[in-house]
């Protein structure tokens, strides 16, 4: 089970490496970070990684994203594949300028995690 992330969250937070590929050539970036935050409607993709991977936001897509502080700021999409506990998701995901990713309830409700924070392990948790 991967362990919390101390060094950037205070608390420590739990951070998945995920694979993101571009979908048109397979091009692909092996890790990734990204916060796991049930928090976040949808997931958050970093603007160096977009460009890590030549890809090319939507023309004419912008979207307005609001903070848990009530900051609101525009983001960009680009189409994309990103590959979390050895699943495949595909579609549009917004862009962020800040160092890591945010894996959000468009992606978290499609798996079944285990969060031991007193231990500071997460995990996918065994379906049955």
């Amino acid at each position: 089970m991967p362990t919390y992330e101390a060094t950037l969250f205070d608390p420590p937070a739990p951070l998945a490496q995920v694979i993101l590929r571009d979908p048109q050539n397979a091009e692909q970036l092996a890790a990734a970070p990204m916060l796991l935050d049930s928090g976040a409607d949808v997931t958050l993709i970093p603007t160096e990684t977009a460009n890590h991977l030549n890809l090319l936001a939507e023309a004419n897509s912008q979207y307005e994203l609001i903070g848990f502080d009530g900051s609101r700021m525009v983001a960009t999409a680009v189409q994309l594949e990103m590959i979390f506990l050895n699943k495949i998701f595909r579609g549009r995901f917004l862009l962020i300028d800040q160092a890591w990713g945010i894996l959000g309830r468009d992606i978290l409700n499609l798996v079944t995690l285990s969060l031991d924070g007193p231990n500071q392990f997460w995990g996918e948790h065994p379906s049955g």
